[in-house]
């Protein structure tokens, strides 16, 4: 690990001071600690925000959520109102890292995590995302955990978080402060797709803080829930993975929110699959022909070719099971 300094900050004004100056942000550190240690990371300056007071669950006007930056994973899946409202939130948390790491990692920085790509994390291997123009090891290496969606020529590495694959199913927003006040971004556009640039990860202006994850008020009443398919079922990033949520009312599917995981550069938000079930009723036949849409536009590798089949098998699975047709 390489030296570094270390402040802790009282308010956002002082974190703000500190981010920009080149700071890194760290409340839980369950990822930023890691990848210094493999000194994959290597800030000059670590901003300890943890005593920031942005660690509440608040409702929205009719029926949103927000959930602040540092609420704790389980902390925001026990909340009573997140279970109630929007189950694929809890489920998708629930099913992540293991108990330890939830008790302190942050909803804040689990969005921001990076990927486990093992040759993002191998210093001696050529990797785009962590030194731009060395190459991308896994694209002829072993890929079978990378991505088949949104890939492109200099990274396919995966995201790997549930809960973010929620968020994007939910259509949140981010909020977010920085030295010119306060904005927010869709979830869709905060997480970037590689293109030429995988190591520009989020829209982040320089300095800017997360302060919330806001899930917007959707029509009710709304099932919803998070599936998660992987090598086993203790501690394990996903093989693939779906959010799903329904809002049927007189028998008719009203709206549809469906994303995917472990098969995305980011949380893959599934338009192809939602525009198939609205204005049907749920059947099985409906489930599988929505499903069939799930790997639209999919780019498998040599070692990961199964994904496009596991991926719409489980969404398929997923949609029975929030669509109550099992």
């Amino acid at each position: 690990m390489y030296p570094f300094s270390y402040t802790r900050v009282s308010d956002t004004s002082e974190a703000l001071k500190a981010g920009r100056g080149g700071g890194r942000y760290i409340a839980g550190g369950t990822t930023l600690v890691d990848l210094m240690r493999e000194t994959v990371e290597r800030p000059r300056e670590v901003v300890d925000i943890s005593g920031l007071p942005l660690d509440e669950v608040t409702a929205t006007e009719r029926g949103g959520l927000r959930i602040g930056a540092l609420v704790t994973m389980t902390e925001a899946a026990a909340h009573p109102k997140v279970r109630t409202l929007f189950p694929v939130v809890s489920e998708a948390l629930e099913l992540s890292a293991s108990a330890q790491l939830r008790n302190m990692a942050t909803i804040g920085g689990n969005i921001m995590q990076r990927t486990r790509c093992t040759y993002f994390r191998d210093v001696t291997a050529p990797c785009n995302k962590r030194e731009p123009g060395s190459g991308c090891s896994a694209r002829e290496g072993y890929n079978r955990s990378h991505a088949i969606l949104g890939i492109s020529d200099a990274c396919v590495a995966t995201h790997p978080s549930d809960a973010a694959v929620a968020f994007a199913a939910l259509e949140a927003r981010v909020h977010l402060l920085g030295p010119d006040g306060q904005r927010q971004v869709a979830f869709a556009d905060f997480l970037l797709r590689p293109g030429t640039t995988p190591n520009r990860e989020q829209a982040l202006h320089k300095g800017e803080l997360i302060t919330a994850v806001e899930i917007p008020a959707l029509p009710r009443p709304l099932t919803s829930g998070y599936l998660k398919v992987r090598d086993r079922q203790s501690y394990e990033f996903a093989l693939t993975s779906a959010a799903v949520a329904l809002h049927v009312r007189g028998g008719v599917i009203r709206g549809a929110k469906v994303a995917a995981g472990g098969v995305g550069t980011v949380p893959w938000k599934l338009p192809a699959v939602e525009q198939h079930l609205v204005g049907e009723r749920p059947s099985a036949s409906l489930w599988t022909a929505a499903a069939a849409r799930a790997a639209d536009g999919a780019r498998p590798l040599k070692h990961n070719r199964f994904k496009v089949e596991l991926l719409k098998r489980t969404v398929e699975r997923q949609l029975r099971v929030v669509g109550g047709t099992k």
